[in-house]
């Protein structure tokens, strides 16, 4: 069974829990920032903060709407960081969680480069990739992900990845009903489905997600090349043993 997660941003208030949680649980160092005037902190995921809670302001005639959208690796099912990785030390668990093995990581930096959400993040002290789990050693073990687990309002929702999109079409019904026209379902059908699904009572770009993310096309030749390299390298290792191994047969035989 794919596990999923729902972050409904008509539901979220900003308050960080889901941040905080995620700090403690994974032992993420705390960042120092600065204030840049707003009251997001800090401004963007690092190595050490996988999970963070955007604050959007939008003019809606003379007044200003702030909404809040808690926000991490999305898991998708069409992973471009794990199609790229050369040493194979993104994968995926069969409940769905897309996680980065640091034990294998070569800190080549081509995760970062694949992913459209901009998601993986250098851990600068152990110059490995590094990202939000899914927080799989909880989930494996029949746990909520601690950022579900800490929300107080409903905004994170967790379950079967089907559970969680029953529930997202609910909740959009009910905004339907309150005359919202301009919700959206994000992450259903793109990537392969992803793993995180936002309700927005905004379109996407609003929230600063891309309409239609793709995997840059650059990024498939590496992986391509990387692929060809890898297997040119094993076909003249298995080359070199043949002969080595042909000319002492030869040798014994005289």
């Amino acid at each position: 069974m794919r596990f999923g997660m729902l972050n409904d941003v008509t539901r979220c208030t900003g308050c960080r829990s889901c941040q905080v949680a995620c700090k403690q649980w994974n032992d993420r160092k705390p960042e120092e920032t600065k204030n840049l005037g707003s009251y997001e902190n800090p401004f963007s995921l690092s190595g050490n903060t996988w999970k963070r809670v955007k604050f959007v302001e939008k003019e809606e005639g003379d007044t200003v709407k702030w909404s809040f959208l808690s926000y991490q690796c999305n898991h998708c099912g069409d992973a471009g960081c794990m199609a790229v990785c050369p040493a194979n030390a993104i994968k995926r668990t069969k409940n769905g969680a897309v996680y980065i093995d640091e034990k294998i990581c070569t800190g080549c930096k081509y995760c970062l480069q694949a992913c459209p959400f901009h998601i993986p993040h250098t851990d600068e002290e152990k110059k490995v990739s590094s990202k939000c789990t899914f927080c799989v050693d909880r989930i494996s073990n029949g746990l909520p992900p601690a950022c579900a687990k800490a929300c107080p309002t409903g905004a994170i929702v967790f379950g079967s990845r089907d559970y969680v999109l029953t529930v997202a079409k609910e909740r959009a019904a009910i905004l339907a009903e309150r005359g919202n026209k301009k919700f959206a379902i994000y992450g259903e059908n793109i990537l392969g489905g992803l793993g995180v699904i936002y309700l927005l009572p905004d379109s996407p770009e609003v929230y600063g997600l891309p309409e239609k993310p793709k995997t840059p096309p650059a990024i498939n030749f590496v992986n391509v090349f990387s692929n060809s390299f890898v297997s040119l390298i094993a076909a003249m290792i298995i080359t070199i043993g043949a002969y080595v191994s042909f000319k002492k047969e030869d040798k014994d035989a005289r």
